[in-house]
């Protein structure tokens, strides 16, 4: 179809919706099997992300393809960019669930056992003596005595990595508007060593906690909200930076124009999205 803007364009049937739901089932089966002590259930998993990366790099390659022989008009443009603006919603809404059960652990479930003015006697029926303080393990001391992850050292390290990796996405971009590749392919390759940094900092941080501080994902609901807000952090992190990688190797090949450039943005809209809801964290879990 030619590329105008009074017609819509339309993707030709393809194979590799199917290709990503046979991928999803075969990962949700393994993982399910697997955590339920079946063996196998590792092998299924491993076969459900192989195939899921054959998807993504066979459906990502088509649609470069297209976009590179000028397919796609203004108003297909302008569905991608709603269709990024959709996910990242829906990225907001992911732990924004996380944020919500840890304010209403810390903020209602612990001082009504801790038996505060008004629910002095559900503390003593309860679980009398428990204190409403944090970070805890809960009511017996879930895990064992523990220490506390403090926001200096590695939090605030990982802190610097993210706001400065913001900064070198942004110069990027406006280098590619620009004009200017050097900077551009520079900057863009700074940005996704800085997140792999981060990622690595991160395990450093995990194993200090888990080998020294007894902090573990089974600590209570200290450790359980600790590990699932960073850990997922960590992941879209990891994603990310693979994310800008292939930007930067679409940029070394030439791909996108001061004009045209909808791939780079999206990426770098998540970039910053990633960075906001580390400072949000790095607030809520690590300082207060």
């Amino acid at each position: 179809m030619s590329n105008t803007d009074d017609r819509y364009y339309v993707p030709q049937r393809s194979h590799w919706p199917i290709v990503g739901a046979v991928g999803l089932l075969l990962l949700m089966v393994g993982v399910s099997t697997w955590l339920n002590g079946a063996n196998t259930g590792f092998w299924v998993m491993l076969a459900g992300i192989a195939v899921i990366v054959c998807m993504l790099l066979g459906w990502f390659g088509n649609v470069i393809s297209e976009s590179l022989r000028g397919v796609y008009n203004q108003q297909a443009d302008a569905s991608f960019r709603m269709g990024m603006f959709w996910f990242i919603l829906s990225e907001v809404m992911f732990f924004a669930a996380f944020f919500g059960a840890l304010f209403y652990v810390r903020n209602m479930s612990i001082p009504w056992l801790g038996g505060d003015s008004n629910n002095f006697f559900t503390n003593l029926m309860l679980w009398d003596g428990y204190e409403s303080t944090w970070p805890t393990n809960g009511p017996g001391a879930v895990g064992g005595k523990f220490e506390s992850m403090p926001p200096f050292g590695l939090p605030l390290i990982n802190t610097a990595l993210l706001l400065t990796s913001s900064v070198t996405v942004t110069i990027a971009h406006h280098a590619l508007i620009a004009g200017k590749r050097n900077i551009l392919a520079t900057f863009l390759a700074l940005t996704f060593l800085l997140g792999f940094v981060f990622v690595c900092m991160q395990g450093f941080e995990y194993i200090e906690a888990y080998q020294h501080m007894n902090l573990k994902l089974s600590t209570g609901i200290y450790g359980s909200t600790f590990y699932m807000l960073t850990g997922f952090h960590g992941l879209h992190v990891t994603i990310g930076a693979i994310m800008l990688v292939i930007i930067w190797l679409r940029v070394l090949q030439g791909h996108f124009t001061p004009e045209r450039h909808f791939a780079f943005e999206a990426v770098a809209w998540y970039w910053h999205f990633v960075d906001v809801v580390w400072v949000c964290l790095y607030v809520f879990v690590y300082w207060m």
